[in-house]
């Protein structure tokens, strides 16, 4: 429960500051005379005395300077004393000079004056230092249970965050010192705490002696590889790692119930620098236009419409079939207060009299075709449901658009379609064969007969991307689930690797390929380095407090069916032009017949729709040759596989 703390009533400090005055006053006298008591006589003390206390009690009144509370007295407080000292001693040393109340003897000397300045200044301004001395003593007293900890950097933000801390009498932390970069400041001091060097010889002394159990890193300071650094240190000598909101968002009031302290996550350790993508082109691309986002419930598609609201096109489809995600995403769209119609369409892309009258109705400018079906195992053991949703919702939503004259199809594809294992990644590669020859098929029609009612044909552009943190079904939600229920972790093999990417960061580049893309290009992205999942799972057992294998064991369950170990971003056949970023790229890939494609994909969707399991999965291997099961019953059709 919270005890409210004792303040000092602001009229029991206006009494001690006209006691301190006329103490002062006094005091002045007797310096000045060198204690000659009988010289003392000759002055009127009684009267000066009272004039005094009159002159502070106005001059008090006037600047308030009894108002402050006393334990928390700043700067500021000081400049006031200060200021009502000065005044106090020009209205003195003037009605002495004056000769008003003695017109024979001075009743305030210029030497008297000076005197009380400095003895009235040290007796307002020293009890009050000392009130305040006090209540910090009082205070880190009452702290010697508490966590101890450091701040990592030395800067305006640091010093902010540790007066908060302080200040706030209900927090359970207590800072002992700081942690900067620059050997420069080693053994220095900063408000009374000493600073040490965030070298891991000095890490591990604070963490031997039992100076720190808990380091706080200001939100808006670390970069990735320096906070993953930190961040190893601090696991292995079981120093816990905490992130501050940045100072921006106290100010806003984004947080107004105290500071707002969060554990270090293994999001925050995989994230990358931020793409800096500046397109003028984007803005002019969907302002003012229809967008539909298909998917649009999904992780990657719920993400790309709040993106897309910022540029303010006419008005948002959220196309999807899931009643209940989509409904929370029209609310969360509804709140942010943006005038662009936000209209929720309850719908399946492999349902062609569906959407068309959604294309009827809204006739989307550009589409971003974000629904899929995308868990590896699950569409492995359901393979006539992938290419219904992945094949075929493509198919329809491709043909849809072309024949409605959407400007642009931008579609969210993956990195398993690269030399695919799996049907998933097969079904992702099927749907960019298809679009990518039908693009050029209605490009090829376009220049041969010339424009159709003045308008070029729809552009279809292809994004590919590695796994996003945070999304459903991905590994990190799964391994934090574990966690919580006390292990083990269950990593499908000890080898595999994965990339991450944001899902921010994914969506970003779908909305660039919109504006980049001229039609039939695939983007792929500069993901970094891939890592180990089962790397990742020991990092998030540490973060957590706990060892890996001692506290949370990790168990390794075997590749599922059609998992590979490492996944790509393009196959053996393809390389890679330049664009005006570094970190994207267009895959150069062959070009496929859309005649020929048209069928075999009307054949396989056509399969698919009888639910033929076996068949169909061949058929999808006759138009991807590079597709070769792995871990599947699906694995005996290789040895006899249709070559395209």
């Amino acid at each position: 429960m919270h005890r409210s703390s004792w303040i000092t009533p602001s009229w029991l400090i206006l009494l001690l500051d006209l006691g301190c005055s006329v103490l002062a006053i006094n005091l002045a006298f007797l310096l000045r005379l060198n204690f000659e008591v009988e010289t003392l006589y000759r002055y009127p003390l009684k009267e000066i005395s009272l004039l005094v206390t009159g002159v502070t009690l106005i001059l008090s009144l006037i600047l308030r300077t009894y108002r402050g509370i006393v334990r928390h007295t700043s700067l500021a407080d000081i400049g006031n004393i200060a200021c009502m000292n000065i005044i106090s001693c020009c209205m003195l040393v003037s009605i002495g000079y004056s000769h008003v109340l003695d017109a024979d003897t001075n009743l305030f000397p210029l030497s008297v004056v000076l005197i009380n300045f400095f003895i009235g200044s040290f007796f307002l301004l020293s009890y009050r230092l000392l009130v305040k001395w006090v209540f910090k003593y009082y205070n880190n007293f009452r702290a010697v249970n508490r966590t101890r900890a450091a701040i990592y950097h030395t800067g305006h933000t640091s010093l902010m965050l540790r007066k908060a801390i302080t200040d706030n009498p209900g927090s359970d932390i207590r800072i002992v010192a700081f942690l900067a970069d620059s050997k420069s400041h080693a053994g220095k001091s900063i408000e009374g705490l000493p600073v040490y060097v965030s070298r891991k010889g000095q890490l591990f002394k604070m963490a031997r002696q039992g100076k720190i159990s808990l380091l706080l890193i200001p939100d808006d300071h670390l970069d990735m590889p320096h906070l993953n650094e930190l961040v190893e240190e601090c696991i292995s000598l079981n120093i816990r790692v905490q992130k501050i909101i940045s100072v921006d968002q106290w100010i806003d009031g984004a947080h107004n119930n105290g500071i707002q302290l969060k554990d270090i996550n293994i999001e925050d350790l995989l994230e990358r620098s931020v793409i800096n993508i500046k397109n003028e082109q984007l803005s002019e691309e969907l302002k003012g236009k229809s967008i539909l986002v298909t998917g649009a419930a999904g992780s990657i598609g719920s993400e790309i419409v709040r993106q897309v609201i910022k540029y303010e096109p006419s008005v948002i489809i959220l196309c999807d079939k899931a009643e209940s995600p989509l409904h929370e995403l029209e609310l969360e769209m509804l709140e942010k207060g943006s005038d662009v119609p936000v209209i929720p369409y309850i719908g399946n892309v492999c349902d062609k009299v569906r959407m068309q009258q959604l294309f009827e109705v809204y006739a989307p400018a550009i589409v971003y075709h974000a629904a899929a079906y995308k868990h590896v195992p699950m569409m492995e053991k359901n393979p006539s449901i992938a290419v219904m949703n992945n094949v075929l919702g493509t198919k329809i939503m491709a043909e849809l658009a072309v024949e409605f004259g959407a400007e642009k199809f931008v579609m969210v594809s993956t990195d398993k379609a690269v030399n695919p294992t799996n049907v998933m990644g097969a079904s992702k590669r099927i749907a960019e064969i298809f679009t990518q020859s039908f693009n050029n098929s209605i490009n090829e029609h376009f220049k041969q007969t010339g424009p159709i009612f003045g308008l070029p044909p729809t552009r279809f552009i292809t994004t590919r991307f590695g796994n996003v943190l945070g999304s459903n079904g991905s590994v990190i939600p799964r391994f934090k689930k574990q966690l919580e229920s006390g292990g083990p972790l269950t990593v499908t093999h000890p080898e595999i690797t994965r990339y991450f990417m944001t899902i921010p960061e994914a969506c970003q580049l779908v909305l660039e390929a919109g504006a980049m893309g001229q039609g039939g290009e695939i983007f792929v992205f500069d993901m970094g380095k891939p890592m180990k999942v089962a790397d990742l799972a020991r990092k998030m057992i540490r973060m957590s407090g706990k060892e890996p294998g001692r506290d949370i064991q990790i168990v390794y369950s075997g590749l599922r069916p059609g998992e590979k170990l490492y996944e790509e971003l393009l196959n053996n056949a393809e390389n890679t032009l330049p664009t005006y970023h570094e970190k994207i790229l267009i895959a150069k890939v062959r070009s496929y017949s859309f005649a020929e494609v048209d069928a075999r994909v009307s054949e396989l969707i056509a399969s698919a729709q009888q639910h033929y399991l076996t068949p169909t999965v061949a058929l999808m291997k006759a138009l991807v040759p590079e597709f070769i099961s792995k871990n599947s019953a699906f694995e005996e059709l290789d040895k006899d596989k249709i070559k395209l």
